[in-house]
């Protein structure tokens, strides 16, 4: 019989080899995106349709020159992109993957921990992740990634805010704060009917946390912390191979993880419509619960590529303004929307 710690750390492998799959593919989707928006073929290069091209970016990136500028702080310059990937992985451990697996008669969840404060803990973690680009674009002792880690923390400060009271709102009508429970409330309860799932309820909600999770991701319109027009590349303009990788790869995973979480919040997460109406077993409701929910995470991920090669950057002054003056008002309003009809349903 499997033990409940055997599964939890074939999870976790499984969830971090998913996620480093998942980043290393999404920078070849990125480029097919791109390729074929602007009549272009892409990579076609490396392997059939140039599938081996990530593999390919892999290898150069470990074997090029390793270059550590001699002002910079070594200690930190090393810190700063391996704190960035470590916090971009630590967030997938909260993200109810699928439903119960039923093993030898014991059942298991998909999912590594549920705890009862889930979204604070991803958000934490994420607020944690901006000192990396921090610490990244202060050790260079280099102006243009010093400019581009300021950037960065008050980009993430000012939509950080915002996001987290269009989250409010969503806690308040589901009335917890597990990603598990959240899921199961958009779940349907008896056989013939489902509910509807929360962007129903919380549209603006929803459209905040998007635009937001643009910006916390690092994502075009919102990519002003690299902006190479005006900072060569940003917080990490001096960085060159894995270390240049890790940063690379965190933003892929990030973009990942953002949209697996606003599936869970805001699209069912593993749960699909008529799920219960199938009669399959447990584990085949399981195996296509898990399916539909990577399906919504891929179509989000395309979502953030299809903006990226859509709508152009925003000036730094633009991004400030939305932030405080568009987002933040727009999600306390949403916030009294909320309290008010909770309140006038009740009673």
């Amino acid at each position: 019989m499997m033990t409940l710690l055997l599964f939890k750390v074939i999870l976790v492998v499984a969830v971090f080899a998913i996620s480093l799959f998942m980043a290393a593919y999404s920078t070849y989707a990125e480029r097919k995106v791109a390729a074929f928006m602007q009549d272009r073929l892409g990579p076609d290069r490396a392997g059939p349709f140039g599938l081996l091209q990530p593999l390919a970016d892999g290898v150069k990136l470990f074997m090029k020159e390793e270059i550590t500028p001699e002002v910079s702080n070594k200690f930190l310059f090393v810190l700063g992109p391996s704190l960035f990937m470590i916090t971009a992985l630590m967030t997938g451990v909260v993200i109810p993957w699928g439903d119960l697996l039923n093993i030898d008669g014991v059942n298991y969840s998909l999912q590594i921990t549920d705890i009862n404060i889930g979204i604070l803990y991803v958000f934490g973690v994420v607020s944690i992740g901006v000192y990396g680009i921090m610490i990244g674009g202060w050790a260079s002792n280099n102006k243009f990634s010093l400019l581009g880690a300021i950037r960065a923390s008050a980009q993430m400060i000012s939509y950080e805010v915002a996001m987290g009271l269009s989250i409010i709102a969503l806690v308040m009508m589901t009335g917890t704060l597990s990603l598990k429970e959240i899921s199961q409330f958009q779940a349907g309860g008896m056989e013939g009917s489902w509910n509807f799932w929360n962007v129903v309820y919380q549209p603006f909600s929803f459209l905040i946390f998007l635009i937001c999770a643009f910006a916390e991701c690092n994502r075009a319109p919102f990519d002003l912390p690299e902006c190479e027009t005006e900072l060569v590349g940003g917080y990490h303009t001096e960085f060159s191979s894995m270390k240049l990788g890790l940063y690379l790869f965190a933003e892929y995973i990030n973009m990942f993880i953002s949209a697996a979480i606003i599936s869970t919040l805001f699209f069912g997460g593993y749960n699909f419509p008529f799920m219960h109406d199938l009669g399959l077993s447990q584990n085949a409701i399981t195996i296509l619960g898990t399916a539909a929910l990577f399906s919504k995470i891929i179509f989000f991920i395309f979502f953030f590529m299809w903006i990226r090669w859509t709508i152009p950057r925003f000036r730094y002054d633009q991004l400030m303004n939305l932030g405080w003056k568009g987002l933040l008002p727009l999600s306390i309003l949403n916030l009294l929307i909320t309290g008010a009809v909770i309140l006038i349903f009740s009673k």
